[in-house]
C-alpha cells in the first residue's frame, strides 16, 4: 500500500509565480543570520552615531526639566495662557502624544488579532514608541494643573481638609484612568512579547553581569513547549485587552471637548475622528523612526520596502478618513442653522488662526494622498518627508481645536489671541527630547526586532514551503 500510495498519479505543482507574495525577509537568510544580525545590535559597540543622537536628544530633555522647573517655581503665568485660552499648547501636546502612542498598539494587537504576519518586523520598535509617547503625554496634563504637589490631593477620592473631590462625571478624570489603563496594559504587552528575545540575548551574553540582568528579566524562559504554549496564551490575551482600548483611551480624551457645550468643541463625530487621527499620527512616527533605523542598523533585509509601502496604506486610509471628517465638521455645522457654530468654523479656515488651519489641511489631507502612488510609496526619502509632514500636521489639527474654538467665544469684549512663549516652545520641544533619549536607550539595550516573531514569517518556519520540508513538484 505504502509504495502504491507512493506511486500515486496526483502531481503537486508549485505556485505560479505571480500569486507569490514578495517574503517578508528579503535574500533568503538562515534563522540564525535573523538571531545574530538582531542580537549583534544589542550585543556590539556602541554605533558611532549612537553618542552624538543620545547626548543632543539628552541636552533638549534636560531643557524640557529646566522649564517645568521654572513653571513650578513661577507659576503658570510663564505659558501663554489668557483668558479666553485656558488651555493651548498644554493639552495640545498632550493629545498629540497620546495619538503617537496608538500605532504601537494598533500595530502588535490588532493585526495580531487578525494574523497580519507583516507586522513582525515593526511591532516591537512600536509597542516601545507607545510607551515613550504615553509618558511624554502623562507629563502636561499634570503641569498645567500649576500646583504640582496638589496632585496627590485631587486625583484620587481622599478625604482632606480642602474638600476637593474628583468629580468622576468629567471626562478629565476618565483620562488619567483610561491613560493610565493604557500604559499599563501597552507595557505587559510589550514585556511579554520581549520574553523570549531576552532568553536569546542571555544565551548569547558572554560577561556574568549581562547574563545576570538579562536572564532576571527572561523569567527563566527555556524555550519548552510548556512555556511557548503559555506566552502565546498571555500574548492572544494582553491583545485582546489592548484593541478596545486602542478605540477607548482616544475617544475618551475627545470627551475632553466633545461634551462641552462650546462651538467647535460639543459635536459627535469626535470620537470616531479623534482615533482615525491618532492612528494616523501613529503609524507617522513609525515610519519617521524605523527608516533612518533600517539603513544606520542594516535592517533593510528584514524590515522591507513592503513594510513601509503596508504601513504607507494604511496612512492613506486614515488619512482619507481624517480628511472626510473635516468637511463633514464644516457640513454639520452648516446643516444645524446654529449661527454660533457656523462662526466658530469659518472662524478656523479664515480667522486669525487661518494659517493654522490651512497647513493642517495640507499636511494631514493632501500630502497622504501621494501615497496613491507606488513609486513615492517605494521611495524612503519621500516616505520619510511625508512622515514627518503627517505628524506636524496633526500637530496643528490638536492646536487648531483647541486655540481656535476658545480665542473667540460669545462676548466679543473677551475675545484675544494666544501666542506661546518661549516656555511653551522649549518644553514642547524637550518632550521630543525625551522620546528620543528613551528610544535611543531602547534600541541600544534590548532587541528592537522581534526576533522569535521574525523567525515564525520565514520560509523555514513554514511546513508547506520547500525550504520547511514540504516536497513540492513530486508525486504523493
Amino acid at each position: 500500500m505504502a509504495s502504491a500510495a507512493h506511486n500515486s498519479p496526483v502531481h503537486i505543482a508549485p505556485p505560479p509565480l505571480e500569486l507569490e507574495r514578495e517574503p517578508l525577509v528579503h535574500n533568503n537568510h538562515s534563522i540564525g543570520w535573523i538571531s545574530d544580525h538582531i542580537a549583534g545590535i544589542v550585543e556590539g559597540k556602541t554605533p558611532k552615531w549612537w553618542w552624538p543622537a543620545f547626548g543632543i536628544s539628552a541636552a533638549i530633555m534636560t531643557m524640557m526639566f529646566v522649564c517645568i522647573a521654572y513653571l513650578i517655581s513661577t507659576g503658570v503665568g510663564v505659558w501663554g495662557l489668557n483668558q479666553p485660552v485656558a488651555w493651548a499648547w498644554d493639552i495640545t501636546n498632550f493629545v498629540f502624544w497620546i495619538g503617537i502612542g496608538h500605532a504601537g498598539t494598533l500595530i502588535s494587537a490588532i493585526l495580531f488579532l487578525l494574523r497580519q504576519k507583516w507586522r513582525t518586523s515593526i511591532n516591537r520598535a512600536a509597542e516601545a514608541m507607545t510607551i515613550f509617547a504615553v509618558i511624554c503625554a502623562g507629563i502636561f496634563p499634570v503641569i498645567h494643573t500649576g500646583r504640582v504637589w496638589y496632585a496627590a490631593w485631587f486625583l484620587p477620592p481622599i478625604p482632606n481638609m480642602y474638600d476637593i473631590w474628583p468629580n468622576f462625571r468629567s471626562p478629565l478624570l476618565w483620562d488619567v484612568f483610561a491613560v493610565s489603563t493604557y500604559f499599563t496594559v501597552s507595557a505587559l504587552f510589550w514585556y511579554t512579547g520581549l520574553v523570549p528575545d531576552l532568553a536569546t540575548i542571555r544565551d548569547r551574553c558572554k560577561t556574568k553581569i549581562r547574563k545576570f540582568c538579562y536572564g532576571l528579566f527572561a523569567l527563566g524562559w527555556n524555550g519548552s513547549n510548556r512555556h511557548w504554549s503559555n506566552y502565546e496564551k498571555a500574548y492572544l490575551l494582553l491583545a485582546g485587552l489592548s484593541t478596545p482600548l486602542v478605540l477607548s483611551v482616544h475617544s475618551i480624551v475627545s470627551f475632553d471637548f466633545a461634551v462641552s457645550q462650546l462651538p467647535g468643541w460639543h459635536t459627535t463625530i469626535f470620537p470616531p475622528y479623534f482615533v482615525a487621527g491618532a492612528i494616523f499620527s501613529g503609524f507617522g512616527m513609525v515610519l519617521t523612526l524605523m527608516i533612518p533605523l533600517r539603513t544606520l542598523c542594516k535592517l533593510e533585509d528584514i524590515v522591507t520596502k513592503r513594510h513601509v509601502e503596508l504601513m504607507c496604506k494604511v496612512i492613506l486610509a486614515t488619512g482619507s478618513m481624517v480628511g472626510y471628517a473635516y468637511g463633514m465638521e464644516f457640513f454639520i455645522a452648516w446643516y444645524s442653522g446654529n449661527p454660533y457654530e457656523l462662526y466658530a468654523f469659518q472662524n478656523r479656515a479664515f480667522g486669525p488662526y487661518w494659517w493654522a488651519y490651512w497647513s493642517m489641511i495640507t499636511c494631514n489631507v493632501i500630502s497622504p494622498h501621494l501615497f496613491w502612488f507606488k513609486k513615492i510609496r517605494t521611495n524612503m526619502v519621500l516616505v520619510f518627508i511625508i512622515s514627518i509632514v503627517v505628524n506636524i500636521g496633526m500637530w496643528f489639527e490638536r492646536f487648531v481645536i483647541i486655540v481656535t474654538s476658545l480665542h473667540r467665544d460669545y462676548l466679543p469684549a473677551n475675545w484675544g489671541y494666544f501666542s506661546p512663549t518661549w516656555v511653551d516652545i522649549c518644553t514642547f520641544i524637550g518632550s521630543f527630547g525625551l522620546f528620543m533619549t528613551l528610544f535611543l536607550l531602547f534600541m541600544r539595550f534590548l532587541p528592537m526586532i522581534a526576533i522569535s516573531e521574525v523567525k515564525g514569517v520565514t520560509p523555514q518556519a513554514d511546513p508547506h514551503h520547500p525550504q520547511g520540508g514540504a516536497r513540492v513538484g513530486e508525486n504523493h
